[in-house]
């Protein structure tokens, strides 16, 4: 392992060396969405034997992982920047492979939950750790096709995860009809099989360099003199009920605030669920925000300039929400239509691995890819271009994921879904880069964290379950898809709001940050 680079002088070009770690971490995040997204494709088999219902599965895929991949990215996000990223990273990966792998041991949704939250916990060091590397390696003009490329991985991983996963199901259930070895069937086969590969390529992570922080642009970051020690106190501000010893900390008050918030939550989860809702999702829901509460109000507190330029910045609040949004309809969608093109049109997950895990690989990498360049481009001609690109991945797909849900083509179904992928995934860069801009160097992976909030708390979380609570209503997977439409308006109003606002957000920065005790 090689130690910290010495501080140089920003680059205007990113080196070959660059590029190198840019394909490493890649690969990375191809496998953790490989690893998060095969359930999709399994979702079926494990329906019937799990007695799942779509609400379950939404649980599952999205609730049970998203809420404790949001609320460990937090803390992660804060030892990413205070502590050697490639260490975390390696462990991180290490950790969510072999819990994969050990989701095909699961007989019971509780125990398929237990995995999930593991995988999620896992999975919530990668972003933080490599978008901040990322940051570093490449310079502020190639950021953000530095991070859309990077981003790409979500496509190629969660495609290929549909491919491979119907694949290993078709194969195994067909060779060992009555269950194989151990009595695996199909669907936990597969978990096992994508699972295992990523503790071969956690020792390849391990080799890469650690670059100064904050080389890039030339404001090198100082070495924080206890990295565990501030992680372990982030735990105290977001893990209930060590939360109420974090606020007691900070006052009185802070006690008094924190239980007033907890106290509200718990009154409308418990409205929720008498009302008839699922416990397991609104209970989870429910840490999720009164957990982000608790690390957000303790921010302040312990670290006033970050609070400042993350919180306490309407311009960043605003792109987390728009691009939330966008999150919200896409998980959905990649959620429900294995299974509703499965019950549709009467076709194996080995086709739909085929046909819609294929071209979700080529349509995605080309959204992101384009839409992060364009968003460089655009923001080389003025300072909100890049808003204007999340915009337009907000409100571009509607129309072909309309389509695609309403069709009774199969072959029309096909072509719309990575359609409406190559629109919506046009944004991931834009906003990735958007909400580095508006933070110092040594809060990125804090700010990475929090901009993930949105994309899971608000996106993951919420989307596929309220698309499968719809489709239990209604009796119709493809309503339960169109109903999320409604929130369309919402993310188009946050992306004009950030559109106005972004500008003299970061060219504030520096100054924001000295007004809060910065010491620039």
């Amino acid at each position: 392992m090689a130690s910290d680079t010495q501080a140089a002088p920003a680059e205007t070009r990113a080196s070959a060396y660059s590029w190198y770690v840019l394909v490493i971490l890649f690969l990375v995040y191809a496998l953790n969405f490989i690893d998060r997204q095969i359930i999709t494709i399994l979702a079926d088999d494990i329906q019937k034997d799990l007695g799942l219902t779509h609400a379950d599965i939404g649980f599952l895929y999205g609730t049970a992982f998203g809420v404790f991949y949001a609320l460990f990215g937090i803390p992660l996000g804060r030892l990413a920047d205070n502590w050697h990223r490639v260490r975390l990273l390696t462990a991180g990966l290490a950790l969510w492979s072999a819990m994969t792998a050990l989701s095909g041991l699961a007989r019971s949704g509780m125990q398929l939950t237990a995995a999930r939250i593991g995988v999620g916990i896992g999975e919530a060091t990668a972003s933080p750790a490599a978008y901040s590397l990322l940051s570093d390696w490449f310079p502020k003009r190639q950021r953000a096709t530095a991070l859309a490329i990077y981003s790409a991985g979500i496509y190629f991983g969660g495609g290929f995860s549909l491919f491979v996963g119907g694949k290993i199901v078709e194969w195994w259930n067909a060779a060992y009809p009555g269950g194989g070895p151990f009595g695996l069937v199909g669907w936990q086969a597969a978990f096992m099989a994508v699972g295992l590969p990523g503790i071969l390529l956690a020792v390849l992570v391990f080799t890469l360099r650690e670059p100064t922080r904050g080389q890039s642009e030339g404001l090198i970051a100082p070495a924080h003199p206890a990295p565990f020690k501030a992680f372990f106190e982030d735990l105290l501000t977001i893990v209930p009920p060590l939360t109420l010893i974090g606020a007691a900390r900070n006052g009185v008050n802070a006690l008094i605030g924190n239980l007033a918030v907890l106290l509200a939550v718990v009154l409308v989860v418990s409205g929720l669920i008498w009302a008839g809702e699922p416990k397991p999702q609104w209970i989870a829901v429910g840490i999720g925000v009164y957990a982000v509460y608790s690390w957000a109000a303790a921010l302040r507190h312990r670290d006033r300039p970050t609070f400042a330029l993350i919180v306490g910045t309407p311009a960043f609040l605003c792109v987390v929400v728009a691009y939330g949004l966008n999150a919200f309809m896409a998980y959905a969608v990649s959620a429900v239509a294995p299974i509703y093109g499965i019950r549709t049109f009467g076709v194996t997950p080995a086709e739909i691995g085929l046909w819609v895990g294929g071209p979700a690989i080529l349509s995605g990498f080309l959204g992101v890819t384009l839409g992060g360049m364009t968003a460089d481009r655009l923001r080389l001609k003025r300072p909100s271009g890049r808003i204007a690109v999340i915009i337009f991945g907000a409100i571009a797909p509607i129309p072909a994921v309309a389509l695609a849900f309403t069709t009774g083509e199969k072959s029309v179904f096909y072509m719309m879904l990575p359609v409406a992928q190559f629109l919506a995934s046009s944004a991931l860069g834009a906003a990735a880069a958007s909400t580095q801009d508006l933070v110092l160097p040594r809060m990125r992976g804090t700010a990475t964290a929090a901009f993930f909030i949105g994309t899971t708390l608000l996106g993951l979380a919420m989307g596929p379950y309220l698309a499968g609570r719809v489709a239990d209503l209604t009796g119709s997977l493809s309503t339960g898809i169109l109903s999320l439409i409604a929130t369309v308006p919402v993310a188009l109003l946050a992306g004009i709001l950030a559109y106005r606002l972004v500008p003299k957000a970061e060219a504030t920065r520096e100054e924001r940050a000295r007004q809060s005790g910065e010491p620039l």
